[in-house]
């Protein structure tokens, strides 16, 4: 045998005692060890929380609305309303309706009255005091499809109405429409609405002249696009507003600013265009 033979094979010898350390501890964890799950060393006590929901069914018109009764663990469940609700639907009771998209406070889909306050379930965190019952309606003073789910055709027709998108009497840029950092920064606390309806559904003056009086939610949105630098139609705009209600039937309750689950102020939005109405005339 050959000295180069002799030193490959002393070479490999020494290379498999380097890796059999490295190797031998993975060979001797079986996968019913790792498929076992370790003890739980305290157990949680049930934490049962009563949830009471309007119900009311298009299906069974007869029946009239109630507060339906569900009790959860909240161990079970995770922090938030909108966790409670699927659960119920998804173990208890599949016959509830909600609505609910993102599950991060920016569709607006889970908008509901939860214990007298307008907010999104999904961003509303559960009480954990077993002692208080959490009491969800529907938005108020809305048409009720089913349960959760109010009827927001026309509150929609009405933002269709302030045409929310941007008008240029000029031909179109060829690459963008350009806009300084400063007049961008307008828009900070005006684009960030979702149209949830939170603010306007809580607002006593929209109650009462909803088929007329826009809403804080429609006229925060018009605002936005009056004040936009690249729109070119403001006056037109604020012209369409001249008139007792769509805009002269706020009353400055501030229900609004109060509700909304984004921190905006809808309210001074309208004070605002009352301002730049009054001085187009």
């Amino acid at each position: 045998m050959s000295l180069a033979t002799i030193g490959r094979r002393s070479l490999l010898h020494s290379q498999k005692n380097v890796l059999a350390p490295l190797v031998a501890p993975f060979h001797t964890t079986t996968m019913a060890q790792l498929a076992t799950p370790a003890p739980d060393p305290v157990q949680k006590q049930p934490l049962i929380k009563t949830f009471n929901i309007y119900r009311w069914s298009p299906d069974k018109p007869a029946e009239k609305p109630r507060l339906e009764k569900y009790q959860i663990d909240l161990n079970q469940c995770g922090p938030m309303v909108l966790d409670a609700l699927i659960k119920i639907k998804n173990e208890i009771d599949p016959t509830l309706t909600f609505r609910r998209s993102c599950r991060e406070g920016i569709c607006g889909s889970c908008s509901m009255n939860i214990n007298g306050g307008n907010t999104l379930a999904c961003l509303s965190r559960i009480d954990r005091n077993p002692s208080s019952d959490v009491k969800i309606y529907p938005l108020p003073h809305t048409y009720v499809v089913k349960d959760l789910v109010p009827d927001l055709t026309q509150i929609y027709k009405q933002y269709k109405s302030i045409e929310p998108y941007m008008k240029q009497k000029t031909a179109a840029p060829e690459r963008e429409n350009i806009q300084s950092i400063a007049d961008r920064k307008k828009l900070d606390g005006l684009y960030e609405c979702i149209l949830c309806f939170c603010c306007s559904t809580s607002c006593p003056s929209y109650w009462w002249n909803s088929d007329k009086y826009l809403g804080p939610a429609v006229l925060m949105q018009a605002y936005r696009w009056m004040i936009d630098s690249r729109d070119h139609f403001g006056v037109e705009r604020r012209e369409a507003l001249q008139d007792p209600f769509s805009v002269y039937r706020c009353h400055t309750i501030m229900n609004c600013a109060r509700t909304c689950p984004k921190g905006l102020n809808p309210g001074l939005a309208i004070a605002e265009i009352k301002k730049q109405m009054a001085l187009d005339g």
